[in-house]
């Protein structure tokens, strides 16, 4: 049996409000990296690669409390920071790159971790990813970041064809409020994370799934009966300002 026809949706431009505002009330705290200030969370980014935000939040507390500024992460044992962080992954590479990155912050910036966008990914281990989040959350200044689910969602959304980070951030960025690009980075990757699953899509739970293409989703997994109203189960305690990187 051919499959049937899929109802010709609108363009990217006008889906991409109603999809956001859809997504705002099912996630309204994000669940993401622990963090007391710009140094911390900038730490916590970088362990945050090929890493979970939970994991990464059982190292960072021990690991604050022994390192609490720039210069003392500058000036740590190598082999003390690797110990800490260890449970994290790529341990060697993240502890060079953090002690690094933290005696450039001394040594150019007074201590202070920068809010320019220049300024941040110049710093060893800082990419653009990383950099918008830190801005974003830390500096309250609007951003879009794309990790693995906002690429993966934006995409199979169709608001982009795009598969490299900074190009699918430039596109959404053309197509979403400016005020709105932090929470709307954070919404699709909670969505990536609960409905919107790389393998498996919940299609028959997605409140959005009447105005997505579903580009790249398997017939058998694209069955939905219209938006659904999911409820988001959010971390008590969790802040909405919470960010994750990967």
């Amino acid at each position: 049996m051919d499959e049937k026809p899929r109802l010709r949706l609108a363009p990217a431009r006008e889906r991409a409000v109603p999809i956001n505002d859809r997504l705002a009330p099912l996630y309204p705290r994000f669940e993401g990296l622990d963090h007391d200030g710009p140094l911390q969370l900038l730490v916590a980014v970088v362990l945050s690669a090929q890493c979970t935000d939970a994991r990464v939040n059982t190292i960072t507390p021990g690991l604050f409390a022994r390192f609490n500024t720039a210069r003392a992460f500058a000036e740590c044992d190598i082999k003390e920071l690797e110990q800490l962080i260890k449970p994290s992954g790529y341990y060697k590479s993240k502890a060079k790159n953090i002690r690094a990155c933290c005696a450039q912050l001394v040594a150019r910036f007074g201590g202070e971790v920068p809010s320019g966008l220049d300024d941040l990914v110049s710093l060893p281990g800082v990419g653009r990813k990383t950099a918008n989040v830190i801005r974003g959350h830390a500096f309250a200044t609007p951003g879009i970041t794309v990790d693995t689910h906002v690429g993966r969602l934006s995409r199979r959304l169709g608001l982009t064809r795009h598969n490299d980070p900074v190009k699918v951030e430039l596109a959404l960025a053309e197509i979403v409020p400016e005020p709105e690009w932090l929470h709307f980075s954070g919404r699709l990757i909670m969505h990536g994370r609960k409905v919107c699953l790389a393998r498996k899509p919940r299609c028959a739970d997605c409140a959005v799934a009447d105005l997505c293409p579903k580009v790249g989703v398997p017939p058998t997994s694209r069955t939905s009966t219209g938006p659904k109203v999911v409820k988001s189960k959010t971390a008590k305690g969790a802040r909405p300002d919470a960010p994750s990187s990967h």
